[in-house]
């Protein structure tokens, strides 16, 4: 293949990859609303509720959790991806703490060690590239006494895990990224986390590979 038609194709991949993206934004709030009214809007309310101080939301998407925070001083909402961030933006009259959106992936995070009180993140891991190193910056982001907030789909433990293992692949191609068989419970453990953990069945959920969900609470391990 030459150089010329070499380009061409990283061009046409990452105009599907970014036509990908979009979509998906533009049809995520349709997609969770059946999961939303069969109880996750309520889980989300009882989780964020009574977060307090300075409040990072990890892969905030369309901001479905913003009217949730009742009693934050301050929320900062991280967001990799550019066609989220411009539907998080119309949410955020939402908000009753100042906020601000901040485009960066959880990787990478452009904050100082021991910034914030406490991190979120509701069905993020599922998708992020390097979990590990996530929780890495979410573990240094975090002050000694913070905490650490989740809910997620996870990896089963049965048929069904086994189910999510054999077509993880094909489920991340399709679903922008989403890997049904993500053990996040060990994955935030071996981050340096003491877990506090309720399993839960994502009711409403017409994809029968990420119904087993997982709501924790996370601190850091005392040395």
């Amino acid at each position: 293949m030459s150089q010329t038609s070499a380009a061409s194709c990283n061009v046409r991949r990452r105009r599907r990859r970014e036509l990908a993206k979009k979509l998906f934004a533009s049809t995520y709030d349709p997609l969770l609303s059946g999961i939303e009214r069969a109880g996750l809007r309520e889980r989300r309310h009882a989780l964020l509720r009574d977060l307090d101080g300075d409040v990072l939301e990890v892969g905030a998407g369309t901001g479905l959790n913003i009217p949730h925070y009742e009693h934050a001083a301050r929320l900062v909402l991280l967001e990799p991806d550019r066609h989220m961030r411009e539907r998080l933006q119309r949410r955020l009259d939402q908000a009753t703490a100042p906020t601000i959106v901040v485009a960066g992936a959880a990787e990478n995070m452009p904050f100082a060690a021991s910034s914030f009180d406490a991190v979120v993140a509701t069905l993020v891991f599922c998708s992020v590239d390097d979990p590990g190193r996530a929780l890495a910056e979410i573990h240094r982001v975090l002050k000694q006494d913070g905490k650490l907030v989740l809910i997620e789909h996870v990896r089963a433990d049965s048929v069904r895990g086994k189910l999510q293992d054999a077509l993880s692949p094909l489920h991340a191609r399709l679903g922008a990224g989403c890997r049904p068989n993500r053990r996040t419970a060990e994955l935030v453990r071996a981050a340096g986390f003491d877990l506090d953990e309720q399993p839960f069945t994502m009711r409403g959920n017409l994809d029968p590979l990420t119904r087993t969900g997982l709501q924790a609470t996370a601190r850091k391990r005392r040395r």
